[in-house]
C-alpha cells in the first residue's frame, strides 16, 4: 500500500467513522506526523500545524501545504473549513489530535489556531507495521476509546423515546420528519381516531422501526411490500378504518398517484381507507397543496384539533 492507503488503515483501527477514513483524511493524518511518501512510520514526530500555511514565514506550517508539496494533492483555498470541520474536529474528539496545545486560550477566529498529533496518538502511528502494532492499538483505544463508539452514543442519547399503549418503547432518530411522525402517534391519532391500534412507523434511520405482522395479515395487507407503505399505518378497531398517513416534510403528500399505488398494494385490504398527509405547519402545507389528491385529509401537528378536509360532499370517512 502507499502511504495514503496505510494512513486509511490507520485512522480505521483508531476508530474512525467511515466519513473520516477518506484521502482528505489520510493526507492530514501524514501531515500532522511528517510522513512523506518515502517516509517510515516510526519516524513520525509531532508538529504544531495550522490549516492553511502561509508562503511568508507563518509561525506553524500549514497542513494544506505539505499536502501539496509532498503529496501533489492541491485542495482550493475554501477547503480549509472543510477539513477543520469534517476532518481536523473528529481528530481532536478521538484524542488524535490537540488543538492549540501551544497556547489553549487562544480565540477560536486567532490566525495562530494550529493542531498536533497527541502523543498517545504518535505512538500509535510510529508503531505501524511493527510487532508493537496491536498492543498499540489496544492501549489507545483502551485508554482514549474509538470515535466511532462515541458517535454511536450519542446518537443513542439523542434518539427520541415514543412509548405505546402496550408498553412497546420506541427509539426515533432525531429529525423534523420523525418529529411530524410522533406528533401523528400522539396527537393525531388520540383526536381522530380514538382507541386505534399502530400498525406501522418507519423511522429516517430504521425502515421498519415498528410493524405489527399479525396485525397487518390479517387485514389483508402485504408485509413482503412494507416499504411501500405509508409513513404511518393505524387502524381505528372501533369503525375498522385504516388510516394511511404521510408525514410530510421533504417528500410529496397523498398524490393521486401515490393513491394508485396505494390501492394497487392493498387490493385485498376490505376495510375503509382513510388518506391523510400530515405537515408540520401551514407553510409546509402550501407548499405541497396542488399536489394533494381530493377526497384525502390533511393534518397540520402545529393546529392539532383541525384538518383540512380535500372534499366537498361530506366528512372524513372512508370512501
Amino acid at each position: 500500500m502507499n502511504k495514503i492507503e496505510e494512513a486509511k488503515a490507520i485512522l480505521k483501527e483508531l476508530g474512525l467513522p467511515t466519513r473520516q477514513q477518506n484521502d482528505r483524511s489520510a493526507l492530514t493524518l501524514l501531515a500532522l506526523c511528517q510522513i512523506s511518501p518515502k517516509s517510515k512510520w516510526k519516524d513520525a514526530k509531532a508538529l504544531s500545524m495550522s490549516v492553511m500555511g502561509n508562503k511568508n514565514n507563518a509561525k506553524y506550517d500549514g497542513i494544506m501545504r505539505f499536502m501539496a508539496d509532498e503529496y501533489d494533492k492541491n485542495y482550493a483555498e475554501n477547503s480549509r473549513e472543510t477539513i477543520r470541520r469534517q476532518t481536523l474536529h473528529q481528530f481532536v474528539q478521538a484524542g488524535i489530535v490537540n488543538h492549540n496545545p501551544e497556547n489553549p486560550e487562544l480565540a477560536t477566529n486567532s490566525k495562530d489556531n494550529h493542531y498536533r498529533i497527541s502523543p498517545e496518538a504518535l505512538k500509535v502511528v510510529q508503531s505501524y507495521g511493527s510487532t508493537k502494532w496491536k498492543k498499540e492499538i489496544d492501549l489507545f483505544l483502551n485508554e482514549i476509546g474509538s470515535l466511532k463508539e462515541k458517535y454511536s452514543k450519542k446518537r443513542e442519547y439523542r434518539k427520541i423515546p415514543l412509548k405505546l399503549e402496550d408498553g412497546t418503547e420506541l427509539k426515533f432518530s432525531p429529525g423534523k420528519h420523525n418529529e411530524l411522525q410522533i406528533d401523528i402517534i400522539k396527537e393525531f391519532a388520540p383526536r381522530f381516531a380514538p382507541g386505534s391500534q399502530l400498525l406501522y412507523v418507519g423511522d429516517t434511520a430504521k425502515k421498519d422501526l415498528y410493524r405489527n405482522d399479525s396485525a397487518l395479515a390479517g387485514l389483508g395487507i402485504p408485509i413482503d411490500q412494507h416499504s411501500k407503505l405509508p409513513d404511518v399505518v393505524i387502524h381505528d378497531t372501533k369503525r375498522n378504518w385504516l388510516f394511511l398517513i404521510e408525514a410530510v416534510t421533504s417528500h410529496g403528500p397523498i398524490s393521486p398517484k401515490r393513491i394508485v399505488e396505494l390501492e394497487e398494494l392493498l387490493i385485498n385490504c376490505k376495510v375503509g381507507k382513510v388518506y391523510v398527509t400530515a405537515f408540520i405547519d401551514l407553510k409546509d402545507f402550501k407548499k405541497y397543496s396542488n399536489d394533494i389528491a381530493w377526497e384525502t385529509e390533511v393534518w397540520l401537528s402545529e393546529i392539532p384539533d383541525h384538518m383540512i378536509h380535500f372534499n366537498g360532499d361530506r366528512f372524513m370517512g372512508p370512501r
